[in-house]
């Protein structure tokens, strides 16, 4: 290990663990080791599990939702 790896591990350290994640996160792709990028709390993945459900039964937005969403964001 370089100096200066060593010297940036030691300041990690003090770092809030949600920025050590980020920065190992960051090492490991860098490196070649697959890792998810995001990890999703409880409530994204129910919120995602819904929007599956929805999907899969036939619930989709309609032509006039879509439009609406666009216009509010001017596109």
């Amino acid at each position: 290990m370089t100096e200066l790896l060593d010297r940036a591990f030691k300041a990690a350290r003090n770092l809030p663990p949600a920025m050590q994640d980020d920065l190992a996160r960051a090492i490991m792709a860098m490196t070649g080791e697959a890792m998810a990028v995001v990890q999703l709390t409880a409530e994204e993945e129910a919120s995602f599990d819904e929007s599956y459900a929805q999907a899969a039964s036939g619930e989709f937005a309609t032509d006039e939702q879509i439009r609406a969403i666009w216009a509010k964001h001017g596109l």
